[in-house]
């Protein structure tokens, strides 16, 4: 029975069958890439595109179009596929981490989320280079490779490893993350930069971190690992502590046992 603006167990059941199958194919194609090689080109400085992504993508856009010819399509590297007015929206990251795959670090993957009339209620994100497929949705809980996972239950900032990210635009916008990443390196007892803000998310979900913070993201950044982190138990919000919309553009993601402390320094700029 479909309540809150979630779909019937059967139809998520579908939904997420074909999420998995857009992804996997998506991923696929990563892999095709990773080792036969693949040409750049560069949006900007420090942004780039591959044949990667853009063929991933129209894998993904194929899969779902396949079974969904009506659904709304929010890609990453084409923009919106589609002005039909249905109330579900596929919101499409092909690959999430492309300077990391550029370079041949083995941290990036495909990323899958879904709206229903206007919610996220689905994500899938799938890392071929360790064979990790996070999945969550409809309410049930959030799982890696099938098994439930939970956000961790770190008590503290100062005994958290926190993980964040940097604009493409960092070199040129004196609006960055570089003062909060100082402060907060001087207040947790870790601070990361993995540069896939999807991996960044499930590994809140599954209590690999304890908190994320990010600005100037994109809805393709984090709509999966949105719902992926609060079916595990975690809680995500604007800096200023209100629900986060994946239009907007910083966020919150932790276990919830120190999100305060996360927001205290991001608002204050004060140190503990």
């Amino acid at each position: 029975m479909a309540h809150d603006n979630i779909p019937g167990s059967g139809k998520l059941q579908e939904l997420e069958k074909v999420a998995l199958e857009a992804a996997q194919v998506g991923a696929e194609i990563l892999q095709k890439y990773a080792k036969a090689g693949f040409r750049i080109k560069h949006k900007n400085p420090l942004n780039l595109v591959t044949d990667a992504d853009l063929d991933s993508e129209r894998a993904i856009v194929e899969v779902i179009r396949a079974t969904y010819p009506t659904h709304q399509i929010l890609a990453e590297e084409e923009g919106s596929h589609s002005s039909q007015n249905s109330s579900y929206k596929w919101i499409i990251d092909p690959l999430d981490g492309t300077t990391n795959f550029a370079h041949g670090f083995p941290a990036y993957n495909v990323s899958i989320g879904l709206e229903y009339e206007g919610k996220c209620i689905l994500g899938v994100v799938i890392d071929p280079t360790r064979d990790e497929v996070f999945v969550a949705g409809g309410g049930s809980g959030a799982t890696l490779n099938r098994k439930p996972i939970h956000v961790s239950a770190v008590p503290k900032l100062d005994q958290a490893l926190l993980v964040t990210g940097f604009g493409y635009d960092i070199r040129e916008n004196p609006e960055n993350n570089l003062d909060e990443f100082c402060r907060f390196t001087l207040c947790a007892q870790g601070v990361r930069r993995t540069g896939s803000a999807a991996l960044d998310m499930c590994y809140v979900a599954c209590g690999r971190f304890d908190g994320f913070w990010e600005l100037k993201l994109n809805p393709w950044d984090v709509a999966a690992g949105l719902v992926i982190v609060q079916e595990a138990g975690g809680k995500v919000t604007t800096y200023q502590d209100e629900p986060f919309s994946i239009y907007g553009r910083k966020m919150v993601a932790s276990n919830g046992f120190i999100h305060g402390e996360i927001l205290e320094v991001l608002q204050r700029g004060g140190l503990k």
